[in-house]
């Protein structure tokens, strides 16, 4: 992964809990990178290094870890860093859903080598949809329920997301059926 999600992590726990339980992470985790490069490569091993040191050191479930994170790079790190592509995305929770095919394609005009998880919609109505999720990466579907969550949050759009297949459990991916509530005109 790129070290912009590293970065992400850092951010997450150091205005959350403070920089001493990050230097606590990162030491647990086995992790001596000082400063992570945002358009630097590096291991997916980290990444899950860190999640799972935090989970320890926090006392937090894994769940709740990229829950919050998915959270955070919503609200923080996509919307400061990628703020007109973000906005590129639509104006409405749906719209962006349906649109997240697209941003993935713009991210990897600037992360050439980026790996990124593919997104299908179907289902689509006004207040939900059935959202597939296709990674080669393992562990990370409650990070993608925190991005959902923190996109409803953003357009003021209370979500909710249901798992209703998993890539763990033997399905070919993880199916979301996604709901929200429409904002007060």
């Amino acid at each position: 992964m790129y070290g912009l999600v590293n970065k992400a992590i850092e951010e997450l726990i150091v205005t959350s809990f403070g920089e001493d339980q990050w230097l606590l992470i990162k030491q647990k985790a086995g992790v001596d990178i000082d400063v992570f490069i945002s358009n630097e490569g590096y291991s997916d091993d980290i990444t899950y290094q860190l999640v799972s040191a935090a989970s320890e050191v926090l006392g937090m479930p894994v769940r709740d870890v990229l829950i919050a994170f998915g959270e955070h790079w919503v609200l923080n790190t996509a919307t400061h860093g990628y703020g007109a592509m973000m906005r590129s995305g639509g104006t409405s929770l749906k719209a962006f859903l349906i649109n997240l095919p697209n941003l993935h394609t713009r991210v990897q005009m600037i992360y050439p080598n980026l790996e990124p998880p593919r997104f299908e919609c179907q289902d689509v109505k006004d207040t939900s949809m059935s959202l597939h999720y296709f990674t080669h990466r393992p562990g990370l579907t409650d990070f993608v329920v925190g991005i959902v969550q923190g996109l409803g949050k953003l357009y003021k759009t209370p979500a909710t997301t249901r798992i209703t297949a998993l890539k763990s459990a033997g399905d070919d991916h993880d199916i979301f059926e996604v709901t929200w509530t429409l904002p007060d005109p």
